[in-house]
């Protein structure tokens, strides 16, 4: 039907799909993605070395520091690893570092955010203080990010960034409460989730994020 209407096929998703702790494990449900141009010469549009004829609104993603890079990974380094001692690799606070700094960076999904890392050079990679082995810094793979992050508590995930918010983030005049239910998360009294959040009306940060009680 797509198809027959003009649109573009551009192949399956990954396949992970949201869980309860977070995300499934294995890729079971992959999606097909179509697309359909909006304008002549899509590709041209998108590619072309002036972004200013695209006339893109919104704020621009911020550029990490050396400083900035040194310090995401010390924030982290209070939340307790949930993986076996065996066997690990990389360090939490590095691969919670590596997270935050793509996302801080514009990088939405786990994908993203590891081809973020594997883009990083030698120098960052030393600043975020990956593993070295042979002579190179090496980056924790999308695997490692993945399992790390649907594992980890979220508050003490909270109050990490919120650290990093307090030494490195912008200034707000005011802040604004905003709140949804969550679909498909019933917790264990059999209620579903319902999260509140903080968020910054100049820095367009959120603040905080908290579950909040049952509504009526």
């Amino acid at each position: 039907m797509y198809r027959a209407a003009n649109w573009i096929e551009l192949g399956l998703t990954q396949g992970y799909r949201r869980t309860r702790e977070g995300y499934s494990a294995e890729a079971d449900a992959p999606k097909r993605v179509f697309v359909r141009p909006l304008c002549r010469n899509p590709q041209g549009q998108l590619t072309h070395p002036n972004r200013a004829h695209l006339q893109l609104t919104g704020a621009p993603k911020i550029m990490l520091n050396a400083e900035q890079m040194r310090m995401l990974p010390q924030c982290f380094t209070m939340v307790s690893d949930p993986r076996r001692a065996h066997g690990i690799r990389h360090r939490l606070p590095v691969v919670l570092g590596i997270a935050a700094g793509a996302t801080l960076c514009g990088m939405r999904g786990y994908k993203a955010i590891s081809d973020w890392a594997d883009a990083l050079g030698q120098k960052a990679r030393e600043r975020f203080g990956c593993r070295r082995e042979k002579g190179s810094y090496v980056v924790p793979s999308e695997f490692v990010i993945r399992d790390c992050l649907v594992r980890i508590e979220p508050d003490a995930l909270d109050r990490a960034l919120n650290a990093w918010n307090a030494a490195w983030g912008k200034k707000d005049d005011a802040l604004a409460l905003d709140g949804k239910t969550m679909k498909n998360a019933i917790d264990e009294a059999g209620h579903q989730a319902h999260i509140m959040s903080v968020v910054g009306h100049q820095s367009k940060i959120c603040h905080a994020q908290k579950k909040s009680v049952p509504c009526p």
